[in-house]
């Protein structure tokens, strides 16, 4: 079975490559010849070809292994396994690779965690049983394809999104970038979704399967079993939604989105701070910020809910905002009690660190290693500017466990990931938990809680 697997997944590989590396049509010139011409194959293409074939001769050796021994050892290879297939992700184009990357966890052509998390990772927030605080940020499943696939990886939570009202292509490619040597990515998407009706379809039948998962579960669980996860799996489904390029009514955009989709998130995220949409990040203003959030909030709480409740609601902010717009933020999260706001989105600026790559001078928000200590300083301003009494999910540049760590002292609650799993691949994710769990055992703390906001205190 992992040789069919692996066979289907690197047949799909080669079948996106040979279409990325094709002559783009507006390079080519036009002729009255008719005369072949024979194709210049990149040295590129040789390389991923020699990869993947040695990458296919490993996996079905090591899969043969490894289905001898016990499942969460044979998933744990399985996990190691995709370090050897990721290296030829970094020969395809940004945004190829990333739907392929979509386009496996959609079909479960990515490993399943088997393994429980640790006792010390756990934790209770909005009242939800997260299983870990390791999430994948809004931005790599945009359109709700691989939410199984993706919690199956073993995050705590996964973010979709940003879903626009009205489908829109987004910005003119290329819009995605690498900087290698920085681990960092700069994007200029600008909100490409298919629209809330497409992203609600697909979330409908996810919640539909789960609830009939746990009507067929229910007679061999255990009534004082603690469950985690929410409406669409084993883990946490946020929702991230957006406004529409064109629209002239954010806040109506934003409505709309809460209509349709609220039902199927279990926590809701307002992003507002997309360097990408003309116009968006005005909203972080403070009076801009108070109607919008009043609007949005009145629409999710005049719907029908259960016993539940309403799903919580986020804002995301941007990296690039001055004391002030902090402190106006702050005042009207605690003021309009807001149940939690992620910082940070990505950066219009340019860090030392990336300068003197040619690809910094691309426009675009900028994401990865070179953004973690801007947005983790704009962390720790919120957690004391709000006194600790909003949860917050750190976002940006976080690669490591030691680097979720630092981002859970600076106060978050909750941590998210993008452009290192993006490079790293499957793998980076049970490492990243473990090294979590060491560094907070390795200072004496029993729980995540304990650790959030350490060094604001």
């Amino acid at each position: 079975m992992t040789a069919r697997i692996a066979l289907r997944f690197m047949k799909e590989c080669l079948k996106q490559k040979l279409k990325s590396t094709a002559a783009p049509r507006h390079y080519c010139s036009s002729s009255s010849s008719t005369a072949p011409v024979k194709p210049n194959i990149p040295h590129s293409s040789r390389k991923g070809r020699l990869l993947t074939g040695a990458t296919i001769g490993m996996v079905i050796a090591g899969g043969a292994y490894a289905s001898t021994v016990d499942e969460a050892t044979f998933g744990g290879w399985l996990f190691s396994a995709t370090k050897v297939v990721n290296p030829f992700f970094a020969l395809l184009d940004p945004e190829v690779a990333h739907r392929l990357a979509v386009s496996a966890a959609a079909r479960g052509w990515v490993p399943r965690e088997k393994r429980p998390d640790q006792q010390i990772l756990g934790l209770e927030v909005w009242g939800r049983r997260f299983s870990n605080p390791i999430g994948l940020a809004a931005g790599f499943d945009k359109n709700a394809e691989a939410v199984e696939g993706l919690l199956g990886l073993g995050f705590g939570f996964v973010e979709v999104g940003s879903v626009t009202p009205i489908p829109q292509d987004g910005n003119p490619k290329p819009r995605m970038f690498r900087l290698r040597n920085e681990g960092a990515i700069i994007n200029r998407c600008g909100f490409n979704s298919e629209g809330i009706v497409a992203v609600a379809k697909r979330l409908g039948a996810q919640h539909g399967k789960r609830k009939l998962d746990e009507t067929s579960s229910t007679s061999v669980s255990s009534n004082d079993e603690v469950k985690t996860g929410g409406k669409a799996g084993p883990g946490i489904l946020g929702v991230n939604i957006g406004k529409n390029k064109s629209s002239e009514d954010a806040a109506a955009d934003y409505v709309q989105g809460v209509h349709t989709l609220s039902q199927y998130a279990d926590y809701l995220v307002i992003n507002i701070s997309s360097p990408n949409t003309p116009g968006l990040r005005q909203l972080q203003g403070r009076k801009q910020l108070k109607d919008l959030i009043k609007k949005i909030q009145a629409a999710r709480d005049e719907m029908q809910w259960g016993e539940e409740g309403p799903p919580p609601l986020l804002v995301k902010i941007a990296p690039d905002l001055s004391k002030q717009d902090l402190e106006d933020i702050a005042q009207v999260a605690l003021a309009l009690r807001l149940d939690g706001l992620i910082i940070s989105n990505t950066t219009i600026s340019r860090p030392e660190i990336v300068e003197s790559n040619p690809v910094s001078k691309e426009s675009g928000g900028l994401s990865g290693k070179p953004l973690f200590n801007l947005s983790t300083d704009i962390l720790k301003d919120m957690y004391i500017l709000t006194k600790g009494r909003i949860p917050l999910i750190g976002c940006g540049g976080v690669s490591s466990g030691e680097d979720a760590y630092k981002k859970i002292r600076a106060g978050a609650t909750l941590v998210q990931l993008y452009t290192a799993f993006a490079y790293g691949g499957p793998a980076l994710i049970p490492q990243i938990k473990a090294e979590l769990a060491e560094c907070l055992e390795k200072d004496g703390f029993k729980s995540v809680y304990d650790a959030v906001g350490a060094d604001c205190r």
